[in-house]
């Protein structure tokens, strides 16, 4: 069973959500506070978190923060329906994917699938080893390791798929409705800005090229182009 660590201070609501996750066959426990909660992130028994952004002691933001210090622990954020400040904010320091309260069991259940899909080893000989070295960066879909210039990107399991993806397309433009697809493993909807921002941060840990070119182009309306020079 694949373990899953909830942390919200809504006891009802995490006994519900255990409950409905063991029926589908995870493996959920749950903290009650911030701090709790991260030190159980950073204790390596876990394979995903689910993470409240209003807890006691330490709040949501601050324990992803300090968890992103250490740990590539997948993370969903729960945030307050109709609040996309928490949403950009929780993205933006290194969230996986978010949900808003009060959500639906059975959507968490798929975001949970899905980061295990995006996290899991390679199943098929073929794509085993598949390596893409371009423009500096290495990245190999079987270590889930991505280098720029020989130094190890600090990616999340999103980020790692999209850099992979446009790399393989590189000089193509790639839609938007397409990354949603393979990499949130969703269909896009017009308000979900989560791509937008998860290409964001990763522009950042890219950044531009020497001659100030940018890697990522955005092609407004349609998707994203990693540019070839």
């Amino acid at each position: 069973m694949n373990k899953v660590l909830i942390i919200d201070d809504d006891e009802e609501l995490c006994e519900l959500v255990s409950e409905y996750l063991s029926v589908e066959g995870f493996d959920a426990e749950s903290v009650n506070d911030g701090e709790t909660g991260l030190a159980r992130a950073l204790s390596g028994e876990y394979e995903m978190a689910i993470l409240d952004v209003m807890l006691p002691k330490m709040d949501g933001f601050e324990v992803l923060r300090n968890l992103r210090k250490e740990s590539k622990l997948p993370v969903i954020m729960l945030t307050a329906r109709g609040d996309d400040m928490e949403r950009i904010v929780g993205l933006e320091i290194g969230a996986d994917d978010y949900l808003a309260k009060p959500f639906n069991p059975r959507e968490l259940a798929a975001r949970l699938r899905a980061i295990l899909r995006r996290t899991a080893e390679p199943a098929s000989s073929e794509q085993v080893g598949e390596v893409i070295e371009l423009d500096g960066i290495a990245i190999s879909s079987s270590s889930r390791l991505a280098t720029l210039d020989g130094e190890e990107l600090n990616l999340t399991s999103v980020e790692f798929e999209l850099l992979f993806e446009l790399l393989r397309n590189a000089g193509k433009v790639v839609r938007k409705e397409d990354l949603s697809e393979t990499v949130l493993d969703r269909k896009l909807s017009p308000f979900d800005r989560s791509l937008d921002m998860h290409i964001s941060n990763l522009r950042k840990k890219l950044g531009n090229r020497d001659d100030g070119s940018v890697r990522i182009k955005t092609i407004r309306s349609v998707g994203y182009i990693y540019t070839v020079v």
